[in-house]
């Protein structure tokens, strides 16, 4: 589609300039990383009117600066505020923008109506519809080094390699955060949404100055999310789609029978929430559906359904810096759910969003948690272009270095290195369990986080098991999980202050004790982590540089401290000491080229 816009442009170009209206209205700071939003006057139209505003009309503008182009799909937006309003009509068409390089940019916008015309790939399918002025330019300067949020650093993107990284910086990116609840969208101060999540012991964590609709709703969810970021964190993982999946209280439809008619005012509201996101600096984690109804769209393959579900995904929300777009939970077939996708509707699926998405954010698809049905899925995808990584569930925290160094050793032989997310630790009915039940969190601590951080993982999200309270499905408090927030804000940033971690390797056959894992960049820093305490010894191989040996406590951080070796030199095996206390715990031990 994105391909054959200019065909289509040039077919209807002169008729849109000659409509001679007034500019459409554009709001938004007009500063890098700042999303821009163009309101245009159209057709009178209703999200359950005769004619289909979603189905039936594409609009399209091209935004071009110098060498730089972006195709964006816009949307049928009510009378432009619907999350105020509840206005399921109007004349208003909206896109929404973010620009990544400062001077003047130019916008040029196709309109057209037809018969399924939003998921046509004929560039010149369906008539050209009048839109007030179509072209036009606007100015954008540089963004502030302390704006809020991802607004600093930009948005996060595929670049190579094993993490993501901001636009604006060049920075990798370590997520940490929750996966649960599941159905976070499913607010009860949502237009049309089920009252499944209130939120209220977190009401008193909004602000004064934080977003709210109708004047008074929101206080909850916003302030949910000002609670996650003020501990560190900076991922959350929601479900847009639930329909007969377990939670069956999210959809973006005007009703959950409905699929190709969308609720204008709930997706606002959502934008509300998303918005706010970006500013506390919360990657959106977007599962588009989940295992037990993976085949409800087009019977799970990619038409018109499924296409017209992503778009008007993309084109509400695909602006935001901080997007994971998520193929499904628990996607493909098991012994407990035998109807799944195929490998081909996978790829499909993927390289759907990819067409769509002027922006090109990671595409992931979720796994099972046994090994079989893992790499049943997972192999077939590995070098596919359009996929950018597991969103690895594993059923025993104690396997989560082994299969996360696999993948991401298997994907580098493929061609296509693998952002390699761990997203959900078994056993299903525990998880990430509440403080009250596992204060210290050892084995998660242990075997999930620093066992895919000291693998070349990209980082965690906590999943609650149902046998506890603030379960998956029902958690209305993240405070329960504060400990847990604490020790994975603690790895984060000490692998951000003190590695090169997006340049070392997984390197574990290099330290003597088998229970110690090794991340290393060779000749240069090597982490070691000792899960079970005691010592080991380094390989350095041929290296004779000198080296300082530091330790760091994974579970209450604070400063390095030296144990009873300071340094080590020379070639070959150098045994790095014993910790400065406690000799029993789990230790990092930094090892640094002086």
């Amino acid at each position: 589609m994105k391909r054959h816009l200019w065909i289509c442009i040039t077919v209807c170009i002169l008729l849109l300039l000659l409509a001679g209206c007034s500019n459409p209205k554009i709001t938004g700071d007009h500063k890098v990383w700042h999303p821009l939003t163009l309101t245009f006057k159209g057709p009178s139209l209703s999200e359950k009117g005769e004619e289909n505003p979603f189905l039936d009309y594409c609009l399209m503008v091209r935004f071009s600066n110098g060498d730089r182009v972006y195709d964006v799909p816009g949307y049928f937006a009510a009378d432009g505020k619907a999350g105020e309003s509840g206005a399921t009509s109007g004349n208003k068409w909206r896109v929404h923008f973010t620009p990544d390089a400062a001077g003047e940019w130019s916008y040029l916008a196709s309109f057209r109506k037809g018969e399924a015309i939003a998921v046509s790939e004929d560039p010149i399918a369906g008539d050209p519809v009048p839109l007030d002025s179509a072209a036009g330019v606007f100015q954008i300067d540089l963004n502030d080094k302390d704006d809020p949020g991802f607004y600093s650093k930009g948005r996060l993107e595929v670049k190579g390699g094993h993490f993501l990284r901001f636009a604006g910086t060049g920075e990798p990116f370590l997520k940490g955060g929750a996966d649960s609840p599941e159905n976070f969208l499913a607010f009860h101060e949502f237009d049309q949404t089920p009252p499944s999540h209130q939120y209220n012991p977190h009401v008193k964590d909004w602000k004064p100055g934080d977003p709210l609709w109708h004047k008074e709703k929101g206080k909850g969810i916003i302030g949910a999310l000002n609670y996650l970021a003020s501990k560190g964190l900076n991922t959350v993982y929601m479900i847009t789609m639930n329909v007969y999946g377990d939670g069956k209280d999210v959809w973006p439809w005007v009703a959950p029978h409905e699929r190709l008619r969308y609720d204008c005012s709930k997706l606002d509201q959502w934008e509300i929430v998303f918005s706010h996101m970006d500013r506390l600096g919360l990657m959106i984690h977007i599962v588009t559906q989940e295992t037990e109804n993976e085949l409800l769209l087009d019977n799970g393959y990619t038409d018109i359904q499924r296409k017209l579900y992503y778009r008007e995904l993309i084109a509400r929300f695909g602006h935001h810096l901080g997007i994971t777009w998520n193929l499904g939970e628990e996607n493909g077939p098991a012994d407990f759910s035998p109807s799944g996708q195929t490998d081909q509707m996978r790829k499909d699926m993927a390289a759907a969003i990819k067409s769509i998405d002027p922006y090109d954010h990671p595409v992931v698809v979720h796994t099972h948690a046994a090994q079989k049905y893992r790499d049943l899925i997972l192999q077939e995808l590995l070098g596919y272009a359009h996929i950018d990584g597991p969103s690895l569930q594993i059923d025993d925290p104690r396997n989560v270095h082994r299969f996360t160094r696999q993948w991401i050793q298997s994907s580098d032989k493929a061609g296509k290195p693998w952002i390699c997310f761990l997203d959900e630790i078994g056993h299903y009915t525990t998880g990430v369990m509440p403080d009250a039940d596992d204060p210290d969190h050892d084995d998660v601590r242990k075997y999930a986080l620093w066992g895919n951080l000291t693998a070349g993982g990209a980082g965690c999200e906590w999943y609650f098991g149902y046998k506890y309270p603030h379960a998956d499905l029902t958690c209305e408090d993240w405070r329960t999980r504060d400990a847990m927030w604490d020790q994975t804000r603690i790895a984060i940033e000490f692998f951000q202050v003190n590695l090169p971690y997006a340049e070392m390797k997984p390197a574990d056959t290099i330290v003597s004790d088998r229970s110690a894992w090794c991340l290393a960049k060779e000749r240069e820093a090597y982490l070691i982590y000792l899960r079970e305490g005691g010592t080991t010894k380094l390989n350095l191989r041929n290296d004779q540089g000198m080296y300082r040996v530091q330790w760091f406590d994974p579970k209450k951080g604070g400063d390095l401290q030296v144990g009873t070796v300071y340094e080590i030199a020379g070639s070959g095996w150098k045994s790095i000491g014993y910790a400065p206390s406690d000799r029993n715990k789990d230790w990092a031990v930094l090892v640094k080229r002086q």
